[in-house]
């Protein structure tokens, strides 16, 4: 029946959930406020592993910046709990929809759940490049965004390693420059074009080439250049932070087990500009279909999702109050 859920005691499993949100991340909760604030029986799924969550700080969102990601992620917690949202610490397995339109999600504890909508906000990975020594400083002397935390070392020693992110790397290197007169683009095998390397020199960065052995400590601590890049050839480079770009990797699981059609070009699951899928009922969200989603950006496209949500659930009540009635669409018997 296609009413909002009145009541939501008792457990998760028995009840016919308006909305079913799945990461609970900027997208997700901000998504799940919304549909909260709309009185729709809203439940947020969330397995607990932000994108950001290594990060110490996050930037770009206006009057949050500087904020941990822990504790945004905390402050929206509350926030959303507080509309009579219910959160659970748990992570989707399995969905299908069933034959009445539903959607049934399998959570990793074995219970099922059932929902007249679904938002899937489940973010992606970094996948960094299999360099030894990368991972263990990934944010921490190790970022990938610029925009994110280049200001933050501004006028330091800084490494680009070049990625199997090609394009991306090209463009690090250049980006990088606007904060420090010393940058170093480590090529490591991007094929990087004779105009552009006369670009980035021109720009003020140092091209080096040669495979990238792996990145440890350096012997110039005192110097002030703690990490130290060794490559194949035996050449070192050392600088006080890298960035490198990693290779996105979207956790879109639910939403191709769902049959979420895909856009041929980027290969990303495609969703119009509210978030919808071409699946009647799914709606996704931030990284996990705009890997450059920032969190202020991620946070919005939660929000936009959700009011369309809101909008696509009242038609069908609307819809079925009418039938209910027995009228017909003029209100005629």
């Amino acid at each position: 029946m296609d009413t909002t859920t009145r009541s939501t005691s008792g457990s998760v499993s028995e009840v016919l959930w308006d909305a079913v949100v799945i990461g609970g991340g900027a997208a997700g909760l901000s998504a799940g406020v919304v549909l909260a604030r709309a009185r729709f029986a809203t439940l947020v799924v969330d397995g607990g592993a932000p994108r950001n969550g290594p990060a110490d700080h996050m930037h770009g969102y206006l009057t949050r910046d500087g904020m941990a990601p822990r504790e945004f992620v905390a402050t929206g917690q509350e926030e959303f709990t507080r509309y009579d949202g219910t959160l659970v610490r748990t992570s989707v397995t399995d969905a299908r929809r069933t034959p009445d339109g539903r959607f049934e999600l399998r959570l990793d504890d074995a219970r099922t759940v059932r929902a007249r909508s679904v938002l899937v906000a489940t973010g992606l990975t970094d996948e960094l490049p299999d360099i030894p020594g990368l991972a263990e400083r990934w944010a921490s002397e190790v970022h990938h965004c610029p925009h994110c935390h280049g200001y933050e070392v501004r006028g330091h020693a800084i490494a680009v390693i070049g990625s199997a992110m090609g394009a991306v790397s090209t463009h690090l290197a250049a980006l990088t420059r606007r904060y420090s007169p010393s940058v170093t683009f480590c090529v490591n095998g991007v094929d990087v074009s004779a105009a552009e390397r006369l670009r980035l020199t021109a720009y003020g960065v140092r091209l080096v080439d040669g495979r990238v052995a792996r990145v440890t400590t350096s012997a110039d601590t005192a110097g002030g250049n703690p990490v130290a890049i060794e490559l194949e050839n035996g050449e070192t480079v050392t600088c006080e932070v890298v960035f490198v770009a990693p290779r996105p990797v979207p956790h879109d699981a639910v939403l191709s087990a769902l049959g979420a059609g895909r856009d041929p070009v980027s290969g990303l699951v495609a969703v119009d500009f509210q978030g919808a899928t071409n699946v009647p009922g799914l709606w996704a969200a931030g990284n996990v279909v705009n890997p450059r989603a920032q969190v202020i950006a991620a946070a919005g496209a939660g929000s936009t999702a959700a009011l369309s949500m809101t909008a696509w659930l009242l038609e069908r009540e609307l819809t079925a109050a009418v039938s209910r009635e027995g009228l017909d669409a003029e209100g005629g018997l």
